[in-house]
């Protein structure tokens, strides 16, 4: 008896169903970076109108997501990380929670009306979100059955178990979870969000959280040379076809011969580029105060204590904040370094300041740096005199 049949129509190999399912995952996970993160969600991209249409299509298809739902939870776990609030941080919820139920939370919020109609502005409200997305948001789904039956066979229920299955694991449960609880930070921003791995291309670049948390509206997740964004990649094909524009990357420190004036210039160039200003103080203020510390204190200071220094204050636990202020409160150098770090934090959690006051505050600030006797705290206060903002 022939049974070709039941291999669907394309009747593939065993590699080819593989081939199929990784592409169709792949795609998926397209859909998700390009469209709904970096172009619906933080506007850093503008896809062309046809490939919007060919996502959200798919992505209903294939997932059933609805953009408008997508979006505003997502926006909601940037304005409110790591709070109560946050629809699905390990740092609240627990990392076994978000790993195994990260789609049950996304899905609680995305049928709260407060939360789509909060952070869901924006959004597409056209014909076919209202008569088709949102009214048959299961049709997708049972078409990509139909369809996957009917191409690929028996497999094809493989291949649909896999398709529905790879979003909730790796964005909701993977990214979401692991992405702040294990990895490596570039920049201290004010959540626990790592860097899954330095090399995105599994999940479309999104492993790259740490430094997504850190510019949410760069269309480029990765910083460094040995990091790659393959959603980054995809973008670059797009806008050799015309088919993408790249609103805004992240911003890369601009210097200058180090200026005896400092401007308003100067100010905004140090805000603009302040996760880069922090990192940089960490590695060439704070760490190289800590070893010195570390070597001439024997055995007073733990190897730990590190971290506390480093870390963004609002993730330390009361137990973190306790040890932290009794070793500042034993040792002269470090408490001088990290009080210098917190005043310039100021810069940019001011929002109240005028000009004036910011610019005053750094002069006072480097003038005070400079006129201390720690001298990497005295080369860092002159690197600052020669931040630029970047030629437009």
């Amino acid at each position: 008896m022939n049974l070709d049949f039941l291999y669907g129509i394309l009747n593939l190999s065993f590699w080819g169903y593989v081939l199929v399912t990784f592409l169709m995952v792949q795609f998926t996970f397209m859909g998700v970076t390009l469209y709904l993160h970096r172009d619906a969600t933080h506007r850093s991209l503008d896809l062309h109108p046809v490939l919007r249409h060919i996502f959200r299509f798919w992505l209903w298809m294939s997932s059933g997501i609805v953009t408008k739902e997508w979006v505003a939870v997502h926006r909601k776990h940037h304005a409110k990380c790591e709070t109560k609030d946050d629809p699905h941080s390990p740092v609240i919820f627990g990392l076994k929670k978000v790993l195994l139920e990260g789609a049950e939370l996304y899905q609680a919020q995305a049928r709260n009306p407060e939360t789509t109609e909060k952070f869901g502005r924006g959004t597409p409200d056209d014909w076919m979100e209202h008569n088709v997305y949102l009214k048959y948001r299961n049709f997708g789904i049972a078409l990509m059955v139909v369809v996957d039956l009917v191409l690929f066979g028996v497999p094809g229920i493989i291949i649909l178990a896999v398709q529905m299955l790879a979003n909730p694991l790796m964005a909701a449960g993977v990214i979401n979870g692991i992405g702040h609880y294990y990895g490596y930070r570039n920049f201290e921003c004010p959540d626990a969000a790592r860097n899954v791995m330095p090399w995105g291309f599994l999940v479309a670049g999104e492993e790259l959280h740490n430094n997504h948390h850190a510019f949410p509206s760069s269309a480029k997740f990765s910083i460094h040379r040995w990091e790659f964004d393959i959603g980054w990649l995809y973008i670059r094909i797009f806008q050799t076809f015309g088919l993408a524009k790249v609103l805004r990357v992240a911003p890369e420190p601009a210097h200058v011969a180090p200026r005896n004036h400092i401007d308003l210039e100067t100010v905004r160039a140090v805000i603009v580029n302040r996760m880069h200003v922090l990192r940089e103080y960490s590695r060439n203020v704070t760490i190289p105060v800590f070893r010195e510390q570390l070597i001439t204190a024997g055995g007073q200071l733990s190897r730990r204590v590190k971290k506390l220094l480093v870390r963004e204050p609002v993730l330390l636990d009361q137990a973190a904040q306790s040890k932290l202020k009794e070793v500042l409160a034993n040792n002269q150098a470090l408490q001088t370094v990290h009080e210098f770090r917190e005043r310039l934090r100021v810069l940019w959690n001011g929002s109240n300041m005028s000009n004036e006051s910011l610019l005053q505050h750094l002069k006072e600030w480097i003038a005070q740096a400079e006129a201390s006797r720690i001298k990497v705290l005295q080369d860092f206060a002159a690197s600052l005199r020669g931040y630029a903002m970047q030629p437009a």
